[in-house]
Parts: C-alpha cells; structure tokens; sequence
C-alpha cells in the first residue's frame, strides 16, 4: 500500500469554501478512483493562512496513475485550485505503508 501527501494553503477568509470543494469534488474524486483505499482532508489554522493535506491510501501505483497521470509525483489540480491556493506546490509526497 502506498500513501499519498498532498499540501496547499489557503487565506483563511476563503478557507470555509475551499474545504467545501474539497469536499464534495476532491475527496469523490479520489474515493472513485478504482485502488483508492481512503482519502482525507486534513486542515490546520496558522494565523491567516489554512493549511490544507490530502492524505490518500493506494493499493498501488498504478492506482495512483489511475487518478493522477504517469507522472506520479506531479501535484493534481482541479478548475477551481487557482482561485484559493496561495500557490500550486508542484509535486506530492508518497510513503510506502507498513500494514498491521
């Protein structure tokens, strides 16, 4: 299994918005990619800024190719990213996952 890691921030002002779009189109996006076992939207306050991570479970890479393209460390972005992000981090994080 393999853990996927996302970071944006975002203006606290827009904040309540953003996660909702995380919501409903972010995490059904992920959740409906065949091999995604879970997806989360993490969110911390720090002053003005929100700190937004998408923390995701795979059963492999192919799976995460399946959602993300062939290139696997490139950040996915959706329309309306843009508009909220202070800016588009180029690349994720991945983590190999040691089961129980």
């Amino acid at each position: 299994m393999i853990a996927r890691r996302w970071h944006g921030r975002v203006p606290a002002p827009k904040s309540e918005q953003y996660l909702k779009l995380m919501k409903e189109v972010g995490l059904a996006d992920y959740v409906s990619t065949e091999g995604n076992r879970g997806a989360w939207c993490l969110h911390r306050r720090e002053g003005d800024v929100v700190h937004v991570e998408m923390f995701t479970l795979w059963d492999d890479l192919d799976a995460i190719r399946r959602f993300a393209g062939d290139e696997l460390t490139k950040a996915k972005y959706y329309d309306f990213d843009p508009d909220f992000l202070l800016e588009l981090e180029p690349e994720v994080t991945h983590f190999e996952v040691i089961e129980p």
